[in-house]
């Protein structure tokens, strides 16, 4: 609060800040705040920028591991799958019951796209 907004967390104490204002002001807390990575832990470092520029990473290196897979000598080694780039929350740091993404999602089922472009809405 001091750090940010110049205002000591004590003045709700001593009656010099209202409830209400100490809630608005910790509710627009910056997320480089010590309140916010308490809270959110290393999500906070992430911004939406950060999420999609390591989705595009994600999708560029499966495009090149397509393209050389394809192009490649019918004697050589396959190409290794790309690694996906590491996410906040995923892996050792996270919560247990999430999940680690894969690098790109399975597609829908021939079946499936049929029964959905034949669906009249």
């Amino acid at each position: 609060m001091l750090r940010h907004y110049g205002v000591d967390l004590l003045d709700w104490y001593r009656g010099r800040l209202s409830s209400r204002r100490l809630r608005v002001l910790v509710g627009h807390l910056p997320a480089d705040s010590s309140y916010a990575r308490a809270v959110h832990g290393e999500q906070a470092d992430w911004t939406v920028t950060d999420h999609l520029l390591a989705a595009v990473v994600d999708h560029l290196a499966v495009a090149n591991w397509m393209f050389a897979t394809v192009h490649r000598d019918e004697d050589a080694e396959p190409a290794a799958y790309p690694e996906a780039v590491p996410r906040p929350g995923e892996g050792g740091t996270g919560s247990p019951e999430q999940e680690p993404r894969p690098a790109v999602e399975q597609g829908a089922s021939a079946a499936q796209i049929m029964a959905f472009l034949s669906s009249p809405s």
